[in-house]
């Protein structure tokens, strides 16, 4: 771990759709302040997007040239340690990281999602996984299938971004440290190419600044985007039959929003309640007796679940990539197999009937929360990736 105080430049491209890389990206920044380091931050954001035709935010994707040339401005005096980045699609682009290499920094990636060898970001085709795309040199099943967007010309835009790096070696060869936030996932990128010694596995934390709840509601909440890859059709098919018993709260919005709002429409045991504030989303998880993340892609993590666990709720997880990794079945909740409404039903049932258990439970996740997922366990893990990331770029 670094002894001094570090310079740190924090990279990132904000979504439209405000989401968990966003708030990471935030709450790491807050965190190495809280310690001393001098952050500073360098940003873009989606929303300008509307603004530009579609040739120059294809350009732009493959290598911004303006992006290039403040980061030159930013860095010149080559006082800064570490430049971590998080997104780079599409304004900031991986032209960013030979600006950042060129000012003698250290170079610190995390890998939030699957883009580097799958432009949907989320290896999941018509609702099934799909690894069709790795260890490909182009991504030609996903332009075939427009995956990204649903959009055969933007898909072959990303497509053609991942090759011309691919074809660079940029992964490889400007980034110093990825951060795997999983085992799962670091397998995954390694399959994917990327050198396996230049990836360390450190997860996300979370605090919620609220004390864990009851779960004295008798209920359990779901909280996502409502889409395909989170399960929502599984949870609603689940939820179908009245044997299930327990009533549902279900946060978020998405392209499947009209589905549920119809099966909340027909069904009193499930309740729609949209979007709601980061506080009353804990508010309402901490109160809940059990959280349902029935996702049906590969997941990089589950910060969801982990924020359930700050709370004292439990888990009910579908067993897939990563974010099966963070469940002991039985011990901070039950998993499932994905997509099986049937098999979800039942493990809502047994949780039900489990009484003396869920208790257990409850004193369970907090401790797993605090054992792995706070703050202060998180900053040395940090620490130690950018040490490394500073000693490996020395010896480059």
């Amino acid at each position: 771990m670094p002894a001094r105080t570090l310079n740190v430049l924090l990279v990132h491209n904000y979504y439209q759709q405000s989401g968990g890389e966003d708030r990471m990206f935030e709450a790491e920044g807050s965190l190495l302040e809280s310690r001393g380091h001098r952050v500073r931050r360098f940003t873009a954001h989606n929303d300008v997007i509307t603004g530009l035709n579609q040739f120059s935010v294809a350009a732009k994707s493959v290598w911004n040239r303006r992006t290039t040339r403040d980061l030159n401005r930013l860095l010149k005096h080559g006082d800064t340690d570490v430049v971590h980045f998080h997104n780079t699609l599409p304004l900031v682009s991986p032209s960013a990281y030979y600006a950042a290499k060129r000012s003698g920094a250290a170079v610190v990636q995390t890998l939030h999602n699957y883009r580097l060898f799958c432009p949907k970001s989320v290896l999941m085709r018509d609702g099934h996984v799909c690894e069709e795309c790795i260890g490909q040199t182009f991504a030609w099943p996903a332009v075939k299938y427009g995956c990204y967007r649903n959009s055969k010309p933007a898909t072959t835009v990303v497509a053609t971004m991942l090759y011309v790096h691919n074809r660079m070696d940029t992964w490889n060869q400007q980034i110093d440290v990825n951060i795997a936030l999983t085992n799962f996932a670091r397998d995954k990128y390694i399959e994917g190419g990327l050198d396996p010694a230049r990836i360390v596995v450190k997860p996300h934390f979370v605090e919620s600044h609220l004390p864990p709840g009851s779960g004295n509601s008798g209920g359990a909440v779901f909280v996502g985007r409502l889409s395909d890859e989170k399960g929502i059709r599984t949870l609603l098919e689940a939820w179908s039959d009245e044997e299930v018993g327990m009533p549902i709260e279900i946060v978020g919005d998405g392209p499947l929003a009209g589905e549920v709002e119809r099966a909340a429409a027909k069904n009193e045991l499930i309740t729609w309640r949209g979007r709601l504030s980061s506080v009353d989303v804990f508010e309402l998880v901490r109160e809940s007796s059990v959280l349902i993340a029935p996702s049906e892609c590969y997941e990089t993590f589950g910060r969801v679940v982990i924020e359930s666990f700050s709370l004292g709720t439990p888990v009910i997880v579908s067993d897939i990539g990563a974010i099966g990794e963070l469940v002991e079945h039985g011990r901070t909740g039950y998993k499932f197999q994905p997509g099986n409404a049937r098999e979800l039903r039942q493990r809502v049932i047994d949780f039900a009937a489990a009484t003396e258990s869920q208790q257990e439970m409850r004193e369970a996740v907090i401790l797993e929360h605090a054992s792995r997922y706070t703050a202060d366990i998180n900053y040395p893990l940090l620490m130690d990736v950018y040490d490394r990331a500073i000693k490996l770029n020395a010896s480059a």
